[in-house]
């Protein structure tokens, strides 16, 4: 077990993202500065899908990234994860072949990890049911996609493929996972578990994915462009970060979540836990410098625009519209939101002391909203 110090606040000091505006941060950062949208059409040819467009990740193939050793089984989402912590633990110095020009100071073997998603791979999960359906005999499946039809499949290949023996936990929770995650790292670090923690989601798109979305969607939201990519940041205490030459981005304020059990209800059940993080950070609605909201489609989009109407009253904040650059990113949406808080406040765009607001409301009735203290 490892003693946690008593510090300020905790820190996030690093992050990365590997979206549809490009494989790394600086690509994330730039077409978010430049408002580049990356819905494509997407070729019939390839994709049996219901939908006419998406937002990929560009050249994403996971056996040019990571190359051929231990990736012939390795499903889309738990590449995409392994990317991005490879990225994020390099200091994104490595080049496309993947030879690291070593690894960030302080991370070490003990370093934990939570990973969000919604169910892992929907697509591994499909495949590998249908082939023991459809194979001669039940057993006639591959044994070595096996792992990927469990939901932490792409925390545990991260964490073995990076040597991270710390804690290390999948937090399925919608589009809320990327917050989920973030509360969950805090707890390591109140507990003594891990000092530093890498945390963050991830989203595929897949012909499962889109199929299961078409059929789940409501009317009034089947427009929404489907998206994908991972996002992780690097959690640590403040003292931690100093002593590795890190200033730290943004503290870690507050986190808190709500329950609404029917949209109706998402529009008090957020107010509420936005209001709760204010109160509790000592911050007033006006002083909210940044907003990032999830932009989800539909009847739960509505419910949080108008929540934050009722918090911030007459003051509007600027508006980190991530969802417009990189589509519905469903799990990784919030993370993703972090991002680009982050993003902003690397590229000096957000002023020291500054407060962002992040919130996010899934359609399965979780509500929560984060308050990062720009540093």
């Amino acid at each position: 077990m490892v003693n946690a110090p008593a510090t300020v606040g905790p820190v996030i000091s690093a992050w990365t993202a590997v979206s549809p505006l490009g494989l790394r941060a600086a690509d994330f950062s730039s077409g978010l500065g430049a408002g580049r949208g990356t819905g494509k059409p997407l070729d019939p040819e390839e994709w049996s899908v219901p939908f006419r467009e998406a937002c990929l990740v560009p050249d994403f193939h996971i056996r040019e990234i990571l190359g051929r050793k231990n990736t012939r089984s390795m499903d889309r989402v738990t590449g995409l994860a392994v990317t991005a912590i490879r990225h994020l633990l390099s200091g994104e110095r490595e080049d496309k072949a993947g030879d690291g020009a070593g690894r960030l100071p302080g991370v070490g073997e003990h370093t934990g990890l939570a990973l969000g998603t919604s169910t892992g791979s929907a697509q591994s999960i499909m495949d590998f049911t249908r082939d023991s359906l459809v194979s001669a005999k039940p057993f006639f499946v591959d044994p070595a996609r096996f792992p990927n039809t469990v939901m932490n499949c792409a925390a545990g290949q991260s964490a073995i493929w990076h040597g991270l023996k710390g804690p290390n936990a999948t937090i399925a929770g919608g589009r809320a996972a990327g917050l989920l995650t973030l509360r969950y790292a805090l707890r390591l670090q109140r507990a003594g578990r891990a000092r530093t923690v890498l945390c963050g989601a991830v989203e595929e798109f897949t012909s499962a994915r889109a199929w299961l979305e078409w059929h789940t969607r409501a009317d009034d939201d089947a427009t929404a462009v489907l998206g994908e990519g991972a996002a992780v940041w690097l959690l640590e205490t403040a003292d931690e970060a100093r002593e590795h030459g890190r200033g730290g981005l943004a503290e870690v304020a507050g986190v808190e979540f709500g329950f609404a059990a029917a949209p109706a209800a998402a529009r008090t059940a957020l107010a509420d836990a936005v209001t709760r993080l204010l109160d509790r950070t000592g911050t007033a609605p006006g002083d909210v410098t940044v907003l990032a909201d999830s932009q989800a489609p539909g009847a739960e989009g509505e419910a949080e625009r108008a929540a934050l109407a009722d918090v911030l009253g007459g003051h509007q904040p600027p508006r980190v519209a991530t969802a417009d650059a990189i589509g519905d990113t469903c799990a990784a949406s919030a993370a993703f939101q972090i991002a680009a808080v982050l993003a902003l406040a690397e590229r000096g765009e957000i002023a020291p002391g500054s407060p962002a607001l992040i919130t996010t409301v899934d359609r399965d009735g979780v509500v929560g909203a984060a308050l990062l203290r720009i540093r």
